[in-house]
Formats: structure tokens, C-alpha cells, sequence
């Protein structure tokens, strides 16, 4: 067997044409463009290119893109300041502070500082909730993407098995709170597991997010199942720097049903996703339709 590749950037650039074609609408429609804006403090290499990324795709689907790049050494009265602009600012539907932030600064006060209904990140305390108990709230990029490209895959969800491995705040646990929701049947696996690959050889679905370079291996897969790798890993090999995610690509593939390669699949859905947050985001303080398949 040789796993379906799930592509990602193909996937994309799908939900950035929709997030397009109703941000043109409802601009002729109701005169109103959704408005993102991105705060970055410091000067992370890493950070500088997405925040880059993120402006450039924001104004390709039509949406404004705000960007404000502080010093290292800026206070956190005079980022809470900002933040609170922002939040009272009617052209601005969606706030992002890219994370991490410089270590005098406390991540959770920020982000707590968000309005939860422009907290397009999910990250707030809020949405979280809101998350956890099923009801509406601003759901994190990366989870709401490999959501999109399982409901893709397979249709209905209801009643798989599925498997996450990694209980971060980020990805893991916001992965488990949507599968519930589509009515799978969810563990969440960790370090402590106890046999951790007999566990994930009982899922139609494993979705792993722990930052350990290819520590899944084929023989954790059962036969069939879909594999989402959200695992983004820099390694030397053959004296070159690459990319690889926690799946060991070559084994889990000649196994899965189907497969997200690193790179290429997961991680472009992560911004595309930040667009239809803001698009929501904007519909709803608008009182306005908001798109389909672009939500959990």
C-alpha cells in the first residue's frame, strides 16, 4: 500500500480562493473589508519571514493588513496599550501577536488582552472555553486546518478512532476538542503513554504534535489509517539541513490510507486558516453570513 497524499499547499490555496471570492463580496455587497492586524516585538528571524508571509497573503485575498514592529526592549504597558488600540479599532477584525514574545513580556497577560471576537489566533482564555464546551468561538490555525483536510479526506468523521499525540495548548488539545465535535472517538497521547505505539495502532486517524523528529514509524500505523504529521523539524542529514515532521514519511506512508508530507502539508494551511479566522471574525461583528466549510 502506498498512502494518498493529503496536499496541503493545493488545499490552501482552495480555502484562500473562497476566503477571497467572499471577502470581494462582501465588500460589493455591504462596503466592508475585513481587516487583519499582526504585532511582532523583536527581531526573530524565524518570526520576521512569517509575519512577512502573513501580510503578503492577507492583501492577496483582498482583506487589510496592519503590521507593527516593536523594539525587543518595548514595556508591556506599551504593548497592552497597543493591543487595547486595536481592540477598539472598528477596521480592524482580527489582532495576531506573534508568539514567542521576548521573556519580560508575559504571553499569557497579552493574549489574554485580546478581544476574544478578534482573537484570530483561538489562543485567548475565552475561546478556549468556548472550544472546550462546544460552542462558537475562534478556533486555533493549525487544529481548524487538519480539521478542513480530514473532513475533505473522509466526509463525516463520525465515530473513528482517533489519535493525538502532543497535549499542547496549541495544537494538541484544541485537535482533540474539534475530533469530539465531528463525533470521534479521542485519545490524547503524551511522553507518559504508557506502550505509545500499540495506543496509536488503534486509530483510523493520528494526528501527531510533539516536535519529535520522525518518532512515528510505520509500525505504530494501522493499515489504512489517515496520518496528519503536524511535527515542522529541522535535522542534518548528509550534511545538509531539512525538513522532516514526527512521522518517519517512507515507513508510515507504505502503510497509511493517506498521509500530510513535511513540508507541503500541514503547514501552509496554518495562514490560510488565519485568513478565514479573520473573515469570520469580520462576519460576525457584522452580523453577517459567514462562509462555509471555513469553520470547525
Amino acid at each position: 500500500m502506498t498512502a494518498k497524499l493529503i496536499d496541503g499547499k493545493a488545499f490552501a490555496a482552495t480555502v484562500r480562493a473562497k476566503v477571497a471570492a467572499h471577502v470581494a463580496q462582501i465588500k460589493e455587497e455591504n462596503g466592508i473589508t475585513p481587516g487583519l492586524a499582526v504585532v511582532l516585538v523583536g527581531e526573530d528571524p524565524a518570526s520576521q519571514v512569517y509575519v512577512r508571509s502573513k501580510g503578503k497573503q492577507t492583501v492577496e485575498v483582498g482583506m487589510n493588513s496592519y503590521e507593527y514592529k516593536l523594539a525587543a526592549d518595548t514595556s508591556e504597558a506599551d504593548l497592552l496599550a497597543l493591543i487595547d488600540r486595536l481592540n477598539k479599532d472598528p477596521e480592524v477584525h482580527g489582532i495576531l501577536v506573534q508568539l514567542p514574545l521576548p521573556k519580560h513580556l508575559d504571553s499569557d497577560l497579552v493574549i489574554n488582552s485580546i478581544n476574544p471576537a478578534k482573537d484570530v489566533d483561538g489562543f485567548h482564555i475565552s475561546n478556549v472555553g468556548l472550544l472546550g464546551t462546544g460552542q462558537k468561538s475562534m478556533v486555533p490555525c493549525t487544529p481548524l486546518g487538519c480539521l478542513m483536510m480530514l473532513r475533505d479526506y473522509h466526509g463525516s468523521l463520525s465515530g473513528m478512532n482517533a489519535v493525538v499525540i502532543g497535549r499542547s495548548n496549541i495544537v494538541g488539545k484544541p485537535m482533540a476538542n474539534l475530533l469530539l465535535g465531528d463525533s470521534c472517538t479521542v485519545t490524547i497521547a503524551h511522553s507518559r503513554t504508557k506502550d505509545l505505539p500499540s495506543v496509536v495502532r488503534q486509530a483510523d486517524i493520528v494526528v501527531t504534535a510533539v516536535g519529535r523528529p520522525e518518532m512515528a514509524t510505520g509500525d505504530w500505523i494501522k493499515p489504512g489509517a489517515t496520518v496528519i504529521d503536524v511535527g515542522i523539524n529541522r535535522i542534518e542529514r548528509d550534511g545538509k539541513t531539512v525538513l522532516v515532521g514526527d512521522c518517519e514519511f517512507d515507513s508510515c506512508e507504505a502503510v497509511a490510507g493517506a498521509i500530510t508530507p513535511v513540508p507541503g502539508g500541514v503547514g501552509p494551511m496554518t495562514i490560510a486558516c488565519l485568513l478565514a479566522n479573520t473573515l469570520t471574525a469580520c462576519c460576525r461583528a457584522h452580523g453577517l453570513r459567514e462562509p462555509e466549510g471555513l469553520t470547525a
